[in-house]
């Protein structure tokens, strides 16, 4: 048996975005590759057999964008395809559209819109429904004459020079500056490339559904010019008769997903109420008349928020169908496939182990999801809706981890010393040995509102490989339990932390071959809070390293991309009205206490923890005569760990097991 390797990840496959074929055949999916050349990933389509057999690979150039079956025998896909002298430039952006036939062949160019679309659907005709990006601050010049394309052109460059703010957010972490952009809906007809807007210069849209008879759009989404607030409204257009009607205004609710049913709508919203913006949202039915009715408060967590470093991409997490609202859900530790009826009544309909990324089902009930299950990575699955039996339908990472120790978690669920239970697991270390000591390292998770589980994490196996005991599990504040559970506003670093210390001293005692004495500690985002929260609190670690953390809420309030509205609700204070709260829950004011050995990780493109917050850390610790490095990574965001360019994960994980190694080996 072979030990992983830091780089054993670049061989894996990632799979997103099942589609199901109109007849529910076949179903199309896109499958990522690691492209260690071009420091990169290269996305392809694939289409799987449901009845289980063929599996054929549609593209092969790594360019694909948004795909979906326009018919049982033609696909439509995003993609670029035009020379590179072509690339457009930033005041005349293009997004490539292609048909492919089922039969095989090459993509034909369908269209190109001159927009940087995100999202497409097909009306009828050479009608289409398109939501795409409109920036107040660089004018599309396409229809200029070539003398003022120019003028422009010199403008923008020379504007090149300087970045101006005038609202928040003013920017997102993974976009870069978002000051004046919008997310506009329009209406493009193919035919002679004419685009209509729907929504106006200010809205910005997020959700976007067309009906089934391709009739009206439905949209989310706010008009704002200063400051972006939480809550949406909903509004529908009605194609033919040229109609936009607001549905929902803004004030109530913050839409989570939203779906035509006949002449009724559908959707799972939050009112923000109890438990802010971290609150489970209830599911309710829009009327045509305008009555509003509530069906199910399931108290569950819609999408799946168990963590792992071992997915890419993302899929379709709910179908509105006449039986139910079929939703994938965090429950505990896993993420399931859940019907929610009208009635209220909740049941879950995928009910093994593991996680569900995303899903496709038609109308007939055939289901197909890509998901990981005990500890494989992820593969296309169909679902029998009946009986809850799996059928893999491919095996792209079959061969992956062959012959490679893969640590089985051990589960340890404990009652903390306030009677609450609680989930934690260890991974025992390559060829264990109970009659030997070895080093261990606590790992803890984001959010704080999501959850590890039984997944397969190639970082946690990889330090089970280099002989480390690995700890994790899901305190007070994470997913999966309910929005009381979840609720730690104004108290981080308390109940939290008691928990987290607890389950230390719970796998200390269950496993006595681990050296209390050379025991880490590591967790990036709220995991890196509350690294920094730790070694400020307690010196019984050897070692650790905080990845994209937060050291102070106050500079985290007024810097970050939800800054303004996160820190304040987080903490149940503000730097006006509590800056001593916000203070007294910030890692930085106990940053005199630390003697803990700490290595630092962040990204210079972190907008959600930015890089300010890994700085004040590691200078207070320099300061006070605490050993520490800091390593930031260059082009990289707040997914650095997820889905940063393959050679910087490979540098992340070196970085992390010298460290270690230097300090608990």
């Amino acid at each position: 048996m072979f030990l992983l390797q830091a780089d054993d990840f670049t061989r894996y496959r990632f799979l997103s975005g099942v589609e199901l074929s109109p007849n529910g055949k076949y179903a199309a999916y896109c499958v990522k590759t690691s492209n260690k050349e071009k420091k990169g990933y290269l996305s392809d389509l694939w289409i799987s057999e449901v009845s289980g057999g063929t599996v054929k690979q549609y593209t092969g150039m790594g360019d694909l964008g948004a795909f979906r079956w326009l018919d049982d025998d033609t696909l439509f896909i995003q993609a670029n395809r035009e020379h590179e002298d072509k690339t457009p430039h930033p005041l005349e952006p293009r997004t490539h559209f292609y048909t492919l036939s089922f039969d095989g062949g090459e993509a034909l160019k369908a269209f190109s819109i001159p927009l940087k679309v995100s999202e497409i659907h097909p009306l009828w005709g050479t009608l289409w429904a398109v939501k795409a990006v409109y920036d107040h601050n660089s004018p599309n010049v396409t229809g200029f004459s070539e003398e003022d394309k120019e003028k422009a052109r010199r403008s923008y460059q020379e504007e090149q020079d300087y970045t101006v703010l005038d609202e928040i957010p003013f920017w997102h972490n993974g976009e870069g500056i978002s000051n004046k952009k919008r997310n506009r809906v329009y209406l493009f007809d193919a035919a002679d490339e004419h685009l209509t807007p729907i929504t106006g210069e200010w809205f910005d849209t997020v959700l976007l559904k067309v009906s089934e008879d391709k009739k009206r759009i439905l949209f989310t989404g706010q008009e704002f010019f200063n400051k972006m607030e939480l809550t949406d409204s909903l509004w529908t257009y009605d194609i033919e008769q040229g109609r936009l009607e607001e549905r929902v205004p803004m004030g109530t609710y913050q839409f989570r997903t939203a779906d035509f049913l006949g002449e009724d709508i559908i959707f799972a919203a939050s009112e923000c109420r109890k438990f802010t913006i971290n609150e489970n949202p209830s599911f309710l039915r829009l009327k045509p008349d305008g009555d509003i009715i509530r069906f199910a408060d399931p108290d569950l967590s819609l999408g799946n928020s168990v963590g792992t470093d071992s997915r890419l991409g993302a899929g379709k997490g709910v179908a509105v169908t006449e039986q139910g609202v079929y939703c994938i859900v965090t429950d505990r530790y896993c993420s399931r496939l859940c019907r929610i009826s009208y009635d209220g009544s909740v049941e879950f309909v995928s009910r093994r182990e593991g996680a569900v990324d995303c899903f496709a089902m038609n109308g007939d009930g055939t289901v197909v999801f890509v998901g990981m299950r005990e500890q494989r990575l992820q593969e296309l699955y169909r679902l029998d809706l009946h009986s809850g039996e799996e059928t893999p339908l491919s095996s792209f990472n079959e061969s992956a981890l062959e012959d490679k120790y893969v640590a089985v978690p051990q589960p340890l669920t404990w009652i903390n010393s306030d009677g609450v239970e609680l989930d934690g697991w260890v991974l025992l270390p390559k060829d264990y040995d109970p009659e030997r000591r070895y080093p261990a390292i606590l790992n803890i998770h984001g959010g704080p509102k999501t959850v590890y589980g039984t997944l397969y994490v190639h970082e946690m196996q990889l330090w089970a490989n280099e002989g480390y005991f690995v700890l994790f599990s899901n305190p007070r504040g994470g997913d999966g339990r309910g929005n009381d559970f979840a609720d730690i506003r104004g108290r981080y670093g308390t109940i939290d932390y008691e928990d987290i210390m607890e389950f230390t001293d719970q796998v200390l005692g269950a496993y006595p071959a681990i050296d209390s004495r050379r025991v880490g500690v590591t967790g990036g985002s709220y995991g890196g809070f509350m690294t920094n929260w730790i070694i400020g609190h307690t010196d019984r670690f050897a070692a650790a390293v905080s990845q994209r953390s937060i050291a102070n809420w106050i500079s985290m309030c007024c810097t970050t991309d939800i800054g303004y509205y996160f820190a304040t609700e987080q903490t149940a204070s503000s730097p006006w009205d509590g800056a001593d709260r916000m203070w007294e829950q910030s890692p930085l004011k106990y940053a005199d206490r630390v003697t803990t050995p700490t290595l630092f990780l962040h990204s210079d493109e972190d907008l959600r923890c930015w890089q300010v917050e890994a700085l004040q850390m590691f200078t207070a610790l320099k300061m006070h005569g605490v050993e520490s490095r800091l390593c930031m990574f260059k082009g990289e965001n707040h997914d650095l760990s997820r889905s940063g360019k393959p050679h910087h994960r490979i540098r992340r994980l070196k970085e992390i097991s010298d460290w270690f190694r230097r300090y608990l080996q």
